[in-house]
């Protein structure tokens, strides 16, 4: 009987280990056969230069693209903003939008050379930053003075700077036009936070009918930036917590021990936590208060993917190696990177069930990649992100739906689109994708990308036809003329302290 009930054990298991095959062989073709649609391309164009460009596209998560399928970034004008060079080309540049087709000049300070939108919320208002043309008094070489800028029903605002200080910087912008940034004071700091060269401290401001405000810093720390709001008012964002340097979060160029905050009117700042190591940083915060980010462990081996909400805490998201979550949408379902089971640094897919995280590994893009990161997940659990070889350094995006492979986004371009995509930024609601790559002579350009899909009929140019992810990905890898993984972005992005892609795993 012993020998009978292990037979029957034995043929039970093995049957259940067949069907368990050929399920997982079914959902493989499936998957090979899922069919994607093409996408039709819109450029903004320029005013008049060469270039135009998404600001800051990545980390913390790109709010360049809203669900009304506003597209937001700066473009080149004819004039030059020498010895500035902000765009990487000694062209002047403006803040644009393109809505509905027509690219509009936000326009920018008197006096001043350059402007650009960092974030664009539903309801339209936009944030970023412009120069005023007035030199810095505290910078000790000739670099104008740059001021946190509000566009609002047509109106542009200067949301001027901290008591004493001379520079601003915003991040994020509400639909209820609150803005938070950072500022910076007069207060002697040589590790500040987010102003290199100053001397003088970095401050985490919010902004709301026309008054500015310190909101502090956690601990013992000198320095913070804001970095996120929601439409709940409540501020996620960065500060060091003491004094003590930190040599894993200077990858992120923050010389000291640095922790995550949110903050609203009612509880003030509160430190979110960690998983004791020195560095936690937040990359994303969604309309319910979810948090997302990496931090690391005692002793900073390596680092990890994390998500907080106030009800839980901190909880550390399972990848088989260092990792990060980068975004967050409003059900809850989590984008990032992380090492997966093919030993490749691949993108991942976080969703919570019964109580539990699942992880998905979405891979990389193509044979030979060894590093992808998952940058913007939609409503409909739509995923954007980048693939590539030699952990990153150069890369070309990709899309990702449930039930299909990820694709390369320029196989399902029109053919001849005389652009390159480099970089998928964010993924709105609508599918609707923030993007850019160089042209033929290597000039960047940001671009809007439509699916020509039942949700968006008539679109001119558009093919409705839809292609299969096999055929999509067995398309040849496009070459990328003189352009690497990190694009021109405006001279703020170096000049400032804001915390891009890391590609070396730590």
């Amino acid at each position: 009987m012993k020998s009978l009930r292990h037979s029957c054990i034995i043929a039970v298991t093995s049957f259940a280990a067949l069907a368990l095959s050929l399920q997982a062989t079914g959902q493989e073709a499936a998957k090979k056969h899922h069919r994607y649609h093409h996408y039709q391309i819109v450029d903004p164009g320029t005013f008049g230069g060469p270039s135009s460009g998404l600001q800051n596209p990545q980390l913390p998560r790109a709010g360049v693209l809203n669900n009304r399928g506003t597209l937001t970034g700066f473009a080149n004008t004819p004039g030059s903003d020498y010895p500035y060079c902000g765009f990487g080309n000694c062209y002047a540049g403006d803040a644009f939008q393109l809505r509905d087709g027509v690219t509009t000049d936000l326009g920018r300070l008197s006096g001043g050379f350059d402007s650009q939108v960092n974030w664009i919320s539903a309801s339209g208002a936009m944030t970023g930053a412009g120069d005023n043309g007035q030199p810095d008094p505290l910078a000790g070489f000739l670099i104008t003075q740059i001021h946190a800028l509000l566009w609002d029903h047509g109106t542009m605002t200067d949301l001027g700077t901290l008591p004493g200080g001379y520079n601003s910087f915003s991040m994020g912008v509400n639909n209820r036009g609150e803005v938070v940034g950072s500022a910076q004071n007069t207060v002697p700091d040589p590790n500040t936070m987010q102003f290199p060269g100053y001397g003088t401290q970095s401050r985490a401001f919010y902004w709301k009918d026309g008054v500015m405000q310190d909101l502090g810093t956690l601990g013992t720390g000198t320095d913070a930036i804001a970095a996120l709001i929601n439409d709940r008012g409540q501020v996620v964002g960065w500060s060091y917590v003491n004094s003590v340097p930190s040599p894993f979060c200077s990858g992120l160029n923050f010389a000291l021990t640095t922790g995550t905050f949110i903050w609203d009117k009612k509880n003030g700042m509160k430190d979110i936590g960690g998983l004791g190591g020195t560095c936690t940083i937040a990359w994303d915060l969604n309309n319910r208060g979810r948090v997302v980010g990496e931090t690391s462990r005692p002793g900073d081996p390596t680092n990890l993917a994390f998500v907080w909400d106030r009800a839980t805490g901190m909880k550390e998201l399972s990848t088989l190696g260092a990792g990060g979550a980068f975004a967050v949408n409003d059900a809850g379902e989590i984008v990032g990177y992380g090492l997966a089971p093919d030993g490749n640094y691949g993108a991942i897919l976080w969703r919570k069930r019964e109580r539990k995280w699942q992880t998905t590994y979405l891979g990389v893009l193509h044979s030979g990649d060894d590093f992808a990161a998952a940058w913007s997940i939609n409503a409909s659990a739509q995923v954007v992100g980048n693939s590539g070889p030699n952990g990153g350094v150069t890369t070309l995006p990709f899309l990702w739906e449930d039930g299909g492979p990820m694709v390369d986004l320029n196989t399902l371009l029109p053919p001849n689109s005389g652009i390159v995509l480099v970089e998928a930024a964010q993924i709105n609601d609508h599918g609707e994708i923030a993007a850019q790559g160089p042209d033929a002579n290597g000039n960047n350009h940001a671009v809007l990308l439509i699916p020509c899909d039942e949700n968006h009929p008539d679109v001119e140019g558009c093919d409705y036809d839809t292609i299969d992810a096999e055929t999509a990905r067995s398309t040849v890898r496009p070459h990328v003329p003189n352009a690497t993984k990190r694009l021109a972005h405006p001279r703020w992005s170096d000049r400032y302290r804001v915390p891009g892609q890391r590609l070396v795993i730590r």
